[in-house]
């Protein structure tokens, strides 16, 4: 019984065995050495380490569970990281991204000189890149290559593995080095400054002679940012304003906008003063009795993919809505926002009111607890038949393929970003999302961690596996160390978010979680998912286009 459960190939000792491997890495990956942990990575060690006892699957099957898990982790990834993919693309956002390009780039022509300098094979400098920089889906988009060309993807595998370890250490290392030696007291943001591309609440004193008797309709137009009043404070009461509303000398305005914003907004219309909840001259919560102020989860798909504008949700229902919180990310209400199911809308009106935006909205949020499986699986079946499609670059020799790896992502990516446009019902919860990418990745790192492991310690204590080693480190650190002084001097970006920018141009989430430790206030976190979507991309792709181009 136990022999046809543990030795004996079948479909049956397969599942055990995975099990096993993917349970045991995930136990031994929550221990933290020195508050650092390897996370579900610890189960690509559990991986090789069965391997090197001489555990095995049936070939077929080990195929099929790696590739499956590589499939279901970047398709969900993508999804995951679609929505803010775009918007990465502006103001602060593009200049976290071309610092996080510059380190890829950096740590890619590194890979490929060290591949000539040593006369190493390049699918083996690619392996080695792929650990140094913590990055298996570009590994999985490696060995698709390596597979359509005829070759052996083992070597890539297992110099990822023998990379892995340091390319973690070696980015906490770095951030370790820059705060030493590097950083200024004016580089650290205070805990509380908001990163620019979110909102940003301010008190307004109505000050400028020239809007005094105009309305907010014409006040913004004046503007030309995006802004929203959520309320207004005249003669000891707090009103909810319109466009129609008049504004005049002395009222104070709560006012959201973007922190960018946030100085043209002040010229406009008068000094900001801090915002204190229950002070005795404005008491922000001491709203008119008749109204309230309530957050709503849009849970109707009718909803999904419309403007915010559209609604007429102001003026049908006399209401205001200050804010949108989608995925822990608080967002302008301007009118062209695209809603999406699962996004919480805060809402200032009279109880009837906002009663009935409530039922307009939705707001039953047990409908969200089950996620839209159909879409799951045709944006999978999507993402492998973009993957099959090849495609002719200059100067490559043969079709490339965005395989297995890429295809998915890019159209994880796409309907992350535009499948509320097309109203298509993509929302799943964070937990739900989470425990996909954690089943998907968890079982290809088992899988690849089985089929590396007989010769992995031989090639850890050979002259090669120390060559890789101290490669691989280089790749780590100098990009890092290189790109984190130049966003602190040359870009004059803060600390925190330099840290983000670095983990995540280096899909580190172990590092990240170290930065968050240590630095005050989210501005790391922030960087992180700013850079993480282009990053990840960028990554998957240049692994496969080294490979094309050098082999």
């Amino acid at each position: 019984m136990f022999e046809s459960l543990f030795l004996t190939h079948s479909s049956l000792q397969a599942v055990v065995i995975l099990s096993l491997i993917c349970a045991i890495g995930l136990i031994f990956g929550k221990i933290r050495i020195f508050g650092i942990s390897l996370g579900v990575t610890f189960v690509f060690f559990a991986g090789i380490l069965a391997g090197h006892f001489g555990v095995s699957i049936d070939e077929q099957m080990l195929l099929f569970a790696q590739n499956f898990g590589l499939v279901l982790f970047v398709y969900s990834l993508g999804v995951q990281v679609g929505p803010g993919f775009m918007s990465a693309f502006r103001s602060g956002g593009l200049k976290l991204n071309i610092l996080g390009l510059a380190v890829i780039l950096l740590g890619t022509i590194m890979a490929v000189g060290f591949s000539y300098a040593f006369s190493l094979p390049i699918d083996d400098m690619v392996g080695v890149l792929c650990g140094a920089t913590t990055n298996t889906p570009a590994l999985g988009a490696s060995q698709q290559i390596l597979s359509q060309m005829g070759l052996s993807s083992t070597s890539a595998a297992t110099g990822c593995a023998v990379t892995y370890p340091l390319g973690v250490l070696g980015v906490i290392l770095a951030i370790v080095t820059i705060n030493k030696f590097w950083v200024r007291p004016n580089d650290i943001a205070g805990p509380n400054e908001q990163h620019v591309n979110n909102t940003y609440l301010a008190t307004l004193r109505v000050q400028n002679p020239g809007i005094f008797g105009r309305d907010l309709h014409t006040v913004s137009e004046l503007v030309h940012v995006p802004f929203v009043i959520s309320r207004m404070w005249r003669n000891g009461k707090v009103l909810l304003p319109t466009n129609e509303t008049v504004l005049m000398e002395g009222d104070r305005v709560l006012a959201v906008t973007s922190r960018k914003n946030m100085d043209s907004l002040e010229a406009m219309i008068g000094s900001r003063e801090s915002i204190d909840w229950n002070s005795d001259n404005v008491d922000w919560n001491a709203l008119d009795s008749q109204l309230v102020s309530r957050q709503i989860v849009i849970t109707r798909p009718e909803i999904n993919g419309k403007h915010l504008g559209s609604l007429r949700l102001r003026n049908n229902y006399g209401i205001n809505i200050s804010r949108i919180y989608r995925s822990g990310v608080s967002l302008l209400a301007t009118p062209d926002l695209v809603l999406q199911l699962g996004d919480c809308v805060v809402v200032v009106g009279g109880e009837r009111a906002v009663l009935k935006v409530e039922k307009v909205l939705g707001n039953a949020e047990k409908e969200l607890n089950e996620p839209n499986l159909t879409s799951i699986y045709i944006g999978m079946v999507l993402g492998l038949v973009l993957g099959s499609i090849p495609l002719v670059l200059p100067g490559v020799g043969m079709p490339v393929k965005l395989g297995l790896a890429g295809g998915p992502i890019i159209v994880g990516i796409l309907i992350g970003t535009y499948g509320p446009r097309l109203h298509l019902i993509t929302y799943a919860t964070r937990s739900a999302n989470l425990m996909l990418r954690g089943f998907g990745l968890s079982l290809y790192l088992a899988c690849l961690g089985l089929s590396s492991g007989g010769g992995f310690f031989e090639t850890v204590v050979s002259s090669t596996g120390l060559l890789w080693l101290i490669l691989g480190f280089l790749i780590t650190i100098i990009p890092v160390m290189i790109v984190g002084m130049a966003a602190l001097r040359w870009a004059k970006v803060d600390f925190g978010s330099a840290c983000g920018m670095l983990c995540g141009s280096m899909a580190n989430p172990m590092a990240l979680n170290y930065a968050n430790e240590n630095i005050e206030g989210e501005h790391a976190s922030v960087a992180y998912a700013t850079v993480y979507p282009l990053s990840m991309f960028m990554r998957v792709i240049l692994a496969q286009v080294i490979l094309m181009l050098f082999l």
